[in-house]
């Protein structure tokens, strides 16, 4: 039997996961919190395995909850279940460490199988929100590699002008650059780069994912 803790301001939200859930055999709703104040004052004595939160309540919001129930009950695993599909609340979500992103659109089968495999420690997004996920990690992948890199993201763009056989007079233009900076520019790109010469410096943003 997986125990859950449902946490949503909403009272006919609350009563509705108890009744959908008590459909399988092996999921319970065995306690609940209308906002996040409420929840944590249970957590010293939380008895579940799952955490359904919502994003939007009174006072704390879904997220900082999640954080804080992370630290308090390490255990616990959390699945945010709301009605919010924005790329920011997502991003949170994903940082705060929490098992799954489910929207409340979501169907029972999808969130049942969801909240067990929380349980075993695996994560789970809604469906409709993979493309935005992996649009993030793209991202966030990107800025991973320009970061170790050092370029800046001046260097970058002007290492793609390079790369679009742009002179360096018309970089100088684009960029409202003078030449002489434009040059400086691109030998301070070649050293982050370990390039030699120009197509170097493309060949090397290219196999780094840079471009």
């Amino acid at each position: 039997m997986i125990s859950v803790f449902v946490v949503d301001d909403h009272l006919v939200v609350r009563q509705g996961l108890r009744s959908l859930l008590a459909q399988y055999a092996d999921l319970q709703v065995v306690m609940e919190a209308e906002n996040a104040e409420r929840a944590l004052e249970l957590a010293d004595n939380l008895r579940a395995d799952v955490a359904l939160v919502d994003i939007r309540m009174d006072g704390q919001n879904g997220l900082e909850l999640a954080r804080k129930l992370r630290r308090i009950c390490p255990q616990l695993s959390i699945i945010i279940l709301t009605s919010y599909e924005d790329d920011a609340y997502l991003l949170q979500a994903a940082q705060a460490g929490v098992h799954g992103y489910l929207l409340k659109s979501t169907s029972a089968e999808v969130l049942a199988e969801a909240i067990r495999a929380a349980q075993r420690g695996e994560r789970r997004l809604s469906p409709t929100l993979a493309g935005k996920a992996l649009q993030q990690l793209e991202t966030l992948s990107q800025a991973q590699l320009q970061l170790e890199s050092g370029l800046l993201d001046q260097e970058l763009q002007l290492l793609q002008l390079i790369a679009d056989g742009v002179t360096n007079q018309e970089v100088a233009a684009k960029l409202y650059l003078s030449e002489r900076t434009v040059k400086r520019k691109v030998q301070d790109i070649l050293t982050k780069l370990g390039a030699t010469n120009r197509a170097q410096a493309v060949a090397e943003a290219y196999k780094r994912g840079l471009l």
